[in-house]
């Protein structure tokens, strides 16, 4: 069996970043699963030929949930193994925390089945994949951080 590589780049969009905790709210996808099931994610997607990782997780963001967005810090980089079509692909994904700049929650691409705003305080218990609930809970430190250096 042959085996590719993949990357590519997503984000964690934050409205209200800068007011208080208890209003902040990352936009979240929905995709349905062969099993009915709907399992909420972090957006992301391929980097394109000429895009850098940081400039994919915009283009991916805005396109997937309707939201622009900026970049504020990297949060990591997510590594995992799956087969298809009789291909192994060994795929890595670099995330980053973003600032939502507006737009309209829309769920027009055709690989979302959903889009919705959810609390921070609700990631853990809402995000479908441990690996990216880690990265939530890496998001709400640096957002605590931030927040610390303004005081």
């Amino acid at each position: 069996m042959r085996t590719v590589r993949e990357t590519s780049a997503g984000g964690l969009v934050v409205d209200g970043l800068d007011g208080p905790a208890a209003e902040r709210c990352a936009a979240l996808i929905g995709r349905t699963d062969r099993r009915g099931r709907l399992l909420w994610s972090l957006p992301k997607g391929h980097i394109e030929a000429g895009e850098t990782a940081e400039q994919t997780a915009v283009r991916e963001v805005a396109e997937e949930t309707g939201i622009n967005g900026r970049v504020v810090a990297e949060l990591g980089s997510i590594d995992y193994w799956f087969v298809t079509e009789g291909r192994r692909v060994h795929k890595t994904v670099h995330h980053y925390l973003m600032r939502s700049l507006g737009g309209e929650l829309s769920d027009a691409d055709v690989e979302v089945t959903k889009v919705a705003w959810v609390p921070l305080s609700e990631l853990d218990s809402r995000l479908a994949y441990a690996d990216e609930r880690r990265l939530a809970e890496v998001a709400n430190r640096l957002i605590d951080r931030m927040e610390n250096g303004r005081q």
